[in-house]
């Protein structure tokens, strides 16, 4: 049965991918390599999934893979989780439009770990439980605490999904043509095959083999960025100082400050800080929000129950943290290497956020976009990129499946009398849901800037999760009151401060500044006719051509934009600008967390909080007994 549902899904696969074609980045002669690879890899992950179902007999085996992920597998599976689209897309695109600024993204993620590894790891394994809920339940009320820790998990994870379910929904159509609403039901077919028929043994397996192929793919990508500078640093980035379309980029980002700066000025400027974080404090904030909300991020927080021992913990948050930052120094050159490769007006045009950049910079190396080989190295890229959404995603719904199964129906609904076979097909049916809400969402945000999901999903993990996971495990006086409190005053503070935040899209600045664009890049191009008219040698007028292509380009996407925008004039909340200014909410939010945590912990008396912290504090320490806690 299980082999019949897995070719059966690759045939769905393929029924649904080739009547809708459109023009995609991929031309229309190569686009079979496109569906070869994409084939072969979920065919590969299909079966990964056919060969893990057999070993899913359990409720332990399907939240926790019965708790037998070595710290390697599992330091593999943490990377393959968290190397999200975002990460592997977006940040790459980052550097490639804004340069520095785009890596603090990847500073900020891998800093994350460091606090996962000093005081969340090892006392959430030994806990020893299957979700976030659990642990918050362990010392306090337990339907209360399960009922406000299930909201959460369920919350961040429908953010995070949305993102990552338009995010693959735009890449597939993007790169082949196919029908976002097509490819957005291709990608929830596939998740709900992980999860439903595997559950976190097949996720598990299929963030590894997503995460390897990841790296193989950023590792060869680099090394042909590289080779014409014969692996020099300095010669690359002097080639990025020099490049006339990354001058151009600068110029069109910093505005009337450019009219008075030298080419090679305007080159230096993308080396340095400033021109995505216009001010330090929003930097901060967002490194804040980054550090403490990936330690209460559900699907990664689940991690830690698969594992056998604290030790084994331990390690996979070492290794996880090697691959991790491996990764990221990865992207420095990726997003600059298609800056001066492809380039960010190129980038622009086929993606506007720049997600694209790493799939174009692999067509260019391999040759080109009317190379055999280009577009096989593109293809390799973004099935990569698409296997690391379908990963993401069958991780986010088993998170929220398990919250939806596991903590309300079997912990509050039915206060824990349940059988085995029960809680497993408890799992099985709130998967589907999850699975076909995250589908029926992607669908209705199509053509929507979801940008700001991310930052919510990260606000409210750090804002409400972490401060209640954090102070249940170190805090003797933590009590019912202040989780329940902390949950309701974190999550409503993260959700509503982004929702007038700068994230949010405001028309009229929007237009002023696309505006601002099309003026600098119109005098930009009179001064680069003059050059090109006062060049003498063949080199110059190449050169002085490229930067007029690049500044044309900018300012094309710039007059679309404000024909796009037409005379709208508020954001979705009814405003014309942010009322909060800073990207992320996390400065003002995660103390606001803290604080509500604090204070409903010292005005509520709760007695089982109090007799439960010294088993809790000799546990956590210990792992005594996490075995038989894990198997209830």
């Amino acid at each position: 049965m299980n082999r019949l549902l897995a070719f059966g899904l690759l045939a769905a696969l393929a029924a649904v991918s080739v009547p809708a074609l459109a023009q995609g980045a991929v031309h229309e002669e190569f686009r079979w390599l496109t569906f070869v690879v994409f084939g072969a890899i979920i065919a590969l992950t299909m079966y990964v999934t056919f060969l893990a179902a057999k070993r899913v007999k359990s409720a332990a085996d399907f939240y926790t893979a019965g708790g037998g992920v070595s710290g390697l597998q599992n330091g593999w599976a943490i990377a393959g989780d968290y190397l999200s689209a975002a990460s592997f897309l977006g940040i790459a695109g980052l550097i490639s439009l804004y340069g520095y600024d785009g890596f603090m993204y990847s500073v900020g993620w891998l800093v994350a770990y460091i606090t996962v590894l000093l005081v969340i790891a090892e006392p959430c394994r030994n806990i020893g439980k299957y979700t976030l809920a659990d642990i918050l339940a362990y010392r306090n009320n337990p339907k209360a605490t399960r009922i406000v820790g299930a909201i959460s998990v369920i919350t961040v994870s429908t953010f995070y999904l949305t993102a990552q379910m338009v995010g693959g929904g735009v890449l597939v159509k993007t790169l082949i043509g196919i029908d976002y609403e097509i490819s957005v039901v291709v990608v929830g077919i596939l998740m709900l095959g992980y999860v439903l028929f595997g559950g976190m043994v097949a996720t598990t397996w299929v963030q590894i083999i997503k995460a390897i192929l990841l790296v193989i793919a950023s590792i060869l990508l680099v090394m042909f960025v590289w080779t014409p500078y014969g692996f020099s640093l300095p010669a690359f980035l002097q080639a990025v100082v020099g490049d006339a379309k990354v001058q151009a980029q600068v110029a069109a980002l910093l505005g009337d400050a450019a009219r008075n700066m030298t080419p090679e000025q305007l080159g230096q400027r993308f080396l340095e800080p400033g021109l995505y974080f216009k001010a330090p404090i929003d930097q901060i904030s967002l490194g804040m929000a980054l550090v403490f909300g990936t330690a209460g991020l559900p699907h990664i927080l689940m991690r830690f129950f698969t594992v056998p021992t604290a030790k084994e913990a331990r390690k996979s948050v070492i290794w996880a943290m090697a691959i991790i930052g491996g990764f990221y120094v990865l992207t420095l050159f990726l997003g600059m290497g298609a800056a001066i490769d492809v380039g960010p007006a190129q980038i622009r045009a086929i993606d506007p956020g720049g997600n694209m950049a790493a799939p174009l910079l692999a067509q260019y190396v391999g040759g080109g976009a009317d190379s055999m080989l280009g577009n096989l190295f593109l293809a390799f890229v973004a099935a990569v990129a698409f296997a690391t959404i379908v990963a993401v995603v069958a991780g986010l719904v088993l998170a929220a499946a398990s919250a939806m199964a596991h903590d309300l129906y079997v912990g509050v609904i039915r206060s824990g009398h349940v059988t085995a076979m029960e809680q497993v097909r408890a799992a099985r049916i709130a998967t589907v849901f999850v699975g076909a809400v995250a589908i029926v969402i992607g669908i209705l945000a199509k053509g929507q800037n979801v940008a700001h999901l991310v930052a919510l999903a990260f606000a409210v993990a750090s804002s409400a999760n972490f401060p209640c996971v954090l102070l249940t495990l170190y805090w003797k006086r933590c009590n019912t009151g202040g989780i329940v409190l902390g949950m309701i005053v974190g999550t409503l503070a993260a959700i509503l401060l982004v929702l007038v935040s700068p994230n949010m899209t405001y028309p009229l600045a929007a237009k002023a500044a696309q505006e601002k664009i099309v003026a600098t890049q119109t005098a930009n191009l009179e001064r680069l006719q003059g050059e090109l008219a006062a060049a003498g040698e063949p080199a110059a007028q190449e050169k002085a051509q490229a930067a007029i292509a690049a500044a044309e380009k900018v300012k094309a996407l710039a007059e679309a934009r404000i024909r796009e925008i037409g005379d709208a004039r508020t954001s979705l909340m009814g405003l014309e600008k942010p009322l909060f200014e800073l990207r992320n909410p996390g400065l003002v939010s995660i103390p606001l967390g803290f604080l509500a945590v604090v204070l409903g912990s010292l005005l509520y008396r709760d007695r089982r909080s109090e007799e439960m912290w010294g088993e809790l504090y000799v546990r956590q320490n210990t792992g005594i007994l996490a075995a038989k806690a894990s198997a209830h």
